[in-house]
């Protein structure tokens, strides 16, 4: 857990930020990561919540270890900036995506690691759409148990089942982990020659199926993680749970093996519903963020 840092009086402080880091006027300039949470979930289709994921997954963060074992360092070194809560634009997704954008690219125009805590997962295509701006060859590694490649869906193109669709547009695409989509989807992911690695995958050599993936992917990389791509024994507190789904390792070694040859220049957490799974799953989901972290600030690729 972060060590508490006292106020001026000498009192304790919650800072009601990832790892309940104080915030400093120097905080921001100095840090490596910023983290944007977005509370909106206006095209939920099945289980609403969202909007509190990005809450859960702050308070969570309080009780996450600084040190981490695996990479054998305190991940919070690098300087992790939370900002303000984007207030959600109800106007539309399509409004709610430009307003992300805005807000991603003030940060990525500072060079900063963006990472974006959602909310329903149509926060990731303003995102994609700012880093785009600053990374020509930017690709996207898309972690999810659905598709999302309907050109629409309950009469809006920018809702969360079309987030993949309105992405393809934008920059090459791998998904990786779906196990429920449409006959439509699977007809376009066929005639697009998409690269979509469904789940349970082929073999069971999570080396081959990195590999895969790198062979799809650029040197600029976002990460976005539905967190419906894990199975829900381990993550249930989602809107729209798939029973198959992947594991904690399987989906953290798959990101480290993108963080050793690829340069993580920005991601996304989405789609914690947390009423509809026990606490365990807000903190599963801080410690998925924290390692992104971790890995994307990892080594020379960093």
């Amino acid at each position: 857990m972060a060590d508490r840092e006292d106020d001026l009086d000498g009192v304790p402080r919650y800072w009601d930020t990832f790892l309940d880091t104080r915030q400093r006027s120097s905080s921001l300039q100095d840090a490596r990561v910023v983290l944007i949470p977005v509370p909106y979930d206006s095209t939920t289709s099945y289980k609403t919540g969202a909007r509190h994921g990005p809450k859960a997954i702050v308070t969570a963060s309080r009780q996450l270890e600084d040190y981490d074992l695996e990479l054998d360092r305190d991940i919070s070194e690098v300087g992790i900036y939370t900002t303000a809560e984007i207030e959600p634009d109800v106007s539309g997704p399509e409004a709610m995506v430009r307003r992300t954008a805005r807000v991603v690219r003030s940060f990525a125009a500072a060079r900063k690691l963006i990472g974006v805590l959602g909310g329903e997962h149509t926060v990731t295509i303003g995102a994609v759409q700012a880093l785009r701006e600053f990374h020509a060859d930017l690709s996207v590694l898309y972690l999810d148990a659905h598709a999302d490649l309907r050109d629409e869906y309950m009469g809006s193109g920018w809702g969360h089942a079309s987030v993949a669709r309105r992405l393809h547009g934008v920059a090459p695409l791998v998904q990786v982990g779906v196990r429920s989509l449409s006959a439509g989807e699977l007809a376009f992911i066929r005639e697009e020659s998409l690269p979509v690695l469904f789940w349970p995958p082929a073999t069971e050599d999570m080396d081959k199926v990195s590999s895969w993936a790198l062979s799809n992917l650029s040197e600029h990389v976002y990460v976005s993680v539905d967190l419906d791509v894990f199975d829900p024994s381990i993550m249930a507190a989602v809107g729209t749970p798939e029973p198959g789904g992947m594991g904690w390792d399987q989906v953290t070694g798959l990101l480290k093996a993108v963080s050793e040859t690829r340069r993580i220049v920005g991601f996304d957490v989405t789609e914690l519903s947390p009423a509809e799974g026990p606490e365990a799953c807000a903190f599963t989901a801080a410690k998925l963020t924290y390692k992104l972290i971790g890995y994307a600030t990892e080594g020379a690729k960093s």
